[in-house]
């Protein structure tokens, strides 16, 4: 089976639990770390060395030089290629917004996050000669449900350009006859969002934070402290990292060493509304309801003009059972953005647990309408076959 076939199925999109930090090493003061890492119980497992993540096995070498010759290696070639796993990144309905994998798992798999695919798209294009650069795109706050939880998500992508010439002084400016942009969410790709580049070592501690942050939704304490400390190693000034850190510490009972990791967090990065958050709730636990209160009252603020904030309030109502608040939050982000297939899915299944079948079905039918992925689509389909089976059913008895 050659790459192009296998390429032919992998998925898009990226899931960060938690956080995504926008900020970029090259500007940060120095700072010291809290000692919060320090005398730790938590039992240390091995994790991927950066080699490992980004490392293209001899199989896939072998594929790439036969189908790419050395003396036929350039953008335009390779434009080719990644365009191919672009366009097509979306063919299978095996995707998994939460799996990180390394460059090789996601190849070989065919099953990967954003953040994966881009890393093996950066492997690819390093392989093939051209020189690829990560960027953070700077999307609004966006939510997602897994496991009970409402993970905030980011974005990266990828641009992949002609080795350049570093021993002249001259700028460099991306164009699309000399660059092309890797980009796995095509709702980023049709906005003009703000970017800054980003470091391998960056995308390399996003890739550890991301594993530490499955390993503590499966509660595995120690395995996700293993990979928190690996991401604040990599990069030290990754907000992200030290935000899932403080929560570890916390589910942990460790307080004094959550607010310390916390503050480093935010110290790092102001705009961390998801460590601000989950301060504020560290307030609570700690009978300090005055200041947890003015915290979320800035934050409930500055995101009420979000969509996908009251997205993640309605899935909140819903989980607690309280479905006429879960309502009214689907249509207050329905009100802002008609076009989110999120809140119409939200307001089914509230209307499916209310009995009320024929909302639950035309809300089903409207978020399939507005889905952008194919297995968004599948999966609503699916949904809209089982309720009408099941409303056929109650009609015939």
């Amino acid at each position: 089976m050659t790459i192009l076939t296998r390429l032919y199925k992998l998925a898009v999109i990226v899931l960060l639990f938690s956080i995504s930090a926008c900020t970029s090493v090259s500007n940060q003061p120095i700072l010291i770390p809290p000692p919060v890492t320090e005398n730790q119980s938590f039992t240390l497992y091995p994790v991927e060395s950066s080699e490992q993540i980004f490392t293209l096995s001899d199989t896939i070498t072998q594929q790439l030089d036969a189908a790419f010759p050395s003396t036929k290696r350039n953008l335009n070639t390779t434009r080719k290629l990644l365009n191919f796993l672009l366009e097509n990144g979306d063919a299978s309905l095996l995707y998994q917004a939460g799996a990180t994998l390394t460059a090789n798992q996601a190849y070989r798999d065919l099953n990967a996050n954003c953040l994966s695919l881009s890393i093996l798209a950066y492997s690819i294009a390093e392989y093939l000669g051209m020189q690829g650069q990560f960027q953070t795109v700077h999307i609004p706050e966006y939510w997602a449900l897994n496991k009970g939880y409402n993970l905030l998500t980011g974005h990266i992508n990828l641009i992949v350009t002609q080795h350049r010439n570093n021993n002249t002084n001259v700028t460099y400016v991306y164009d699309a006859k000399t660059s092309l942009v890797i980009d796995f969410d095509p709702n980023s790709r049709g906005e003009k969002f703000q970017t800054t580049p980003i470091s391998k070592q960056r995308i390399t501690a996003m890739f550890y934070n991301n594993k530490g942050a499955a390993a503590m939704l499966n509660q595995n304490y120690d395995l996700a402290y293993s990979y928190f400390l690996a991401a604040t190693k990599a990069d030290k000034y990754y907000s992200a990292a030290w935000g899932n850190l403080a929560v570890l510490l916390r589910l942990d009972s460790q307080y004094d060493n959550a607010e310390l990791a916390y503050n480093y967090a935010l110290l790092l990065n102001n705009d961390n509304n998801t460590a601000l958050g989950n301060l504020a709730l560290l307030y609570q636990l700690t009978d300090r309801p005055e200041l947890a209160d003015k915290i979320l009252s800035k934050l409930d603020l500055k995101r009420q003009s979000n969509p996908y904030y009251h997205v993640s309030l309605g899935n909140n109502a819903y989980l607690e059972q309280n479905y006429q608040d879960a309502i009214k939050h689907f249509n207050k982000a329905k009100r802002i953005d008609d076009n989110i297939h999120d809140s119409y899915f939200g307001l089914a299944r509230t209307y499916y647990q209310l009995g009320d079948f024929k909302q639950a079905y035309r809300q089903l039918r409207l978020a399939n309408k507005h889905a952008d992925f194919d297995h968004d689509k599948q999966r609503y389909q699916n949904k809209l076959q089982a309720l009408s089976d099941m409303t056929a059913r109650v009609i015939n008895h």
